[in-house]
Order: structure tokens, then C-alpha cells, then sequence
């Protein structure tokens, strides 16, 4: 890891050395966590937002931020004060594992998209499946019969 290449950079006589190696690792800071963020609103008119605005991102399929914002104001949905606080609400969502998001680079732009997470899978589907046949091959025994004297 980290400390392969400071001991290669050490080795081969490169610059930096440890001091300034161990002053980048530690100087990062921690990621927040979304799982504590504060929707501003009272949790159940969080609820009633982010249940619309799952759906809003369900039907329309994977959405950039400022095409939730566009379509959330077409869709007219209620208790959301600006784009910021639509922000807060997907990033809260995306803490309680309603959404998902990911990069798609194309060159050198990146677009980050939310989307829903895959649902359960439903059990009508599961039983219609049929269950594979497993060929096994009756193989002869590794032992060698002794062959008798005659």
C-alpha cells in the first residue's frame, strides 16, 4: 500500500520522503457521514418528500441533480424550500439506502446520476424458474482390483 511506495521513493532516492508522504495521509478529511444528515424538515413531511421524489427518479430512470430539480418543480412536489434542500433530501435519502448514485464519464466529463436500488425479487418470479438438471457421470473407482496369481 502507502507504504510500499514510500519505501520504494526512499530506495530509489525520491523526492518527498516520508515527511511530506505522512503529512498528505493524514491532512485528509473523513468523509460525512449520510447516515446522520438533517433533512431540515420534520421527518414525516421527509418521508412524504423523499417517497415523492423516489418515484419522481424511479420513473424517469437515472437523473443528474439538476434534472430531479427540473422535473421535481414540473411535478410540483411540496416541502421542498430550494435546490439545496433538494440536495440535503438526496443525500439523506441515498443514507438510508433509497438511492444510489454513481459517475458516468464520458472524456473527460463526468455526469453523477441517482438511481433507485434494485427491489427485492419477487417470489412469482423465482418459482416460475425451472431448477436445473445436474448430469453427473458415474466414474470408475479410482482402486485397482488385484489381480490374483494363477
Amino acid at each position: 500500500m502507502w507504504l510500499a511506495g514510500l519505501v520504494k521513493n526512499n530506495v530509489k532516492g525520491g523526492n518527498g520522503g516520508v515527511g511530506s508522504l505522512l503529512v498528505r495521509y493524514m491532512s485528509r478529511t473523513r468523509a460525512v457521514n449520510v447516515r446522520k444528515i438533517n433533512p431540515k424538515v420534520p421527518i414525516p413531511e421527509a418521508k412524504s418528500i423523499a417517497s415523492s421524489l423516489y418515484d419522481l427518479i424511479k420513473q424517469r430512470g437515472p437523473l443528474t441533480v439538476p434534472n430531479t430539480w427540473t422535473l421535481a418543480q414540473e411535478a410540483g412536489i411540496g416541502g421542498l424550500n430550494s435546490k439545496t434542500h433538494m440536495k440535503i433530501m438526496l443525500k439523506w435519502m441515498r443514507g438510508r439506502k433509497l438511492l444510489k448514485l454513481f459517475c458516468n464519464q464520458v472524456g473527460s466529463n463526468k455526469k453523477f446520476l441517482h438511481c433507485t436500488l434494485p427491489e427485492e425479487p419477487q417470489t412469482e418470479q423465482l418459482e416460475s424458474l425451472p431448477e436445473p438438471v445436474l448430469q453427473t457421470k458415474k466414474k470408475p473407482s479410482a482402486k485397482r482390483k488385484k489381480k490374483t496369481k494363477k
